[in-house]
């Protein structure tokens, strides 16, 4: 049987080829009968669209790429976390009948910028959506700005002048867990900080400093550790805090893959959890609920973060109009077992 083409669809529909092709692109102001009518057509037929014919009636490329740092350089950011990312943006993509191409980068690479700029120039992407900590590294923005692509920052962690980015209130909500901790009865509260580059992460130790000020107690940098978003690091982390003699009765880590390294050390060192130890973590990556006891941590929407920042480039793609402002979205507190009251 031959293929069905827009012709056909077209004549089941009773509709002209460029109605047909309105629909297929996803373009506005088609009416919501017609559209109906062209979708019934192209099932029946199993229409498929030619792909170079549609990019060039229609000068895209119906493509959208997902930047994001390689977690098989080292070990962050997580597989989860890229999942996550991943995820989103496709459930843009499928709606928009775009695909979706994924390129994973090391950001210590001294030719990572050239590195983007070929790919960018050779795939042709109507947008990127750029994930942290790339999102605030600022030779890689550029490297990506010099391209003249639409672009979405996601968790920049500051401010984007003019331009559009996704985020999530990482202040406001590490200051709630500290707060939650602190009402738990713990007066000493440790954090362990994220990797400095990643700046959205260096926004939640300030949402602890403004916990702690919120719940009347006195912040000491001695309960401040720093580590680099790895599990690893956790446990260096926690080695440290849970040595010493009047040891903290919390801690709150920047991210779920550190508060996990804390979980194990304190399993080497015999300190039960929660009942010498609380931790809690951020994200609410897998991890978090495959660890005994299960973390206490804040569930960052990043697959409803990812897809926001993919739905507005696609916007832009068909209607031009500027990117522009910012999208917050809120973490939850999710309370599991790895927290509890504070020890007499």
């Amino acid at each position: 049987m031959a293929r069905a083409t827009i012709f056909d669809v077209a004549k089941l529909a009773e509709v002209s080829i460029k109605t047909v092709s309105r629909v297929v692109n996803n373009e506005p102001n088609v009416r919501a009968s017609t559209k109906e009518r062209v979708e019934k057509a192209i099932e029946e037929l199993s229409y498929r669209p030619d792909q170079a014919a549609r990019n060039l009636a229609s000068q895209r490329s119906h493509l959208i790429a997902l930047i994001y740092d390689d977690p098989s350089s080292y070990e962050i950011p997580s597989a989860g976390y890229v999942i996550r990312m991943q995820a989103g943006v496709l459930r843009a993509c499928r709606d928009a009948n775009c695909e979706l191409l994924i390129h994973p980068c090391n950001y210590q690479d001294k030719d990572v910028g050239s590195e983007l700029k070929t790919l960018i120039e050779t795939a042709r992407p109507d947008g990127i959506v750029l994930a942290a900590p790339l999102s605030n590294m600022p030779r890689i923005v550029s490297a990506i700005s010099s391209t003249k692509t639409p672009f979405v920052r996601v968790s920049a962690g500051n401010k984007n002048g003019k331009d559009y980015s996704v985020s999530m209130n990482d202040r406001e909500s590490s200051a709630e867990m500290t707060r939650y901790l602190a009402s738990l009865g713990h007066k000493s509260i440790a954090f362990i900080k994220g990797h400095p580059k990643h700046k959205a992460v260096g926004n939640r130790f300030l949402g602890y400093q403004d916990g702690l000020r919120d719940s009347g107690l006195k912040f000491s940098e001695s309960l401040v550790e720093a580590g680099d978003n790895s599990i690893r690091s956790g446990e260096a982390c926690a080695t440290s805090l849970l040595a010493r003699e009047n040891r903290p009765t919390a801690i709150f880590a920047a991210n779920d893959d550190m508060a996990a390294g804390v979980v194990r050390v304190a399993d080497r060192l015999g300190i039960s959890i929660p009942d010498e130890l609380s931790v809690a973590g951020c994200d609410d990556v897998a991890l978090a609920q495959q660890i005994y006891p299960a973390l206490t941590t804040l569930r960052q929407p990043l697959g409803a973060m990812a897809e926001r920042a993919a739905q507005a480039l696609i916007e832009h793609s068909t209607t031009k109009k500027a990117l522009r402002g910012a999208d917050t979205f809120s973490a939850t507190l999710l309370i599991r077992e790895s927290t509890g009251p504070a020890p007499k």
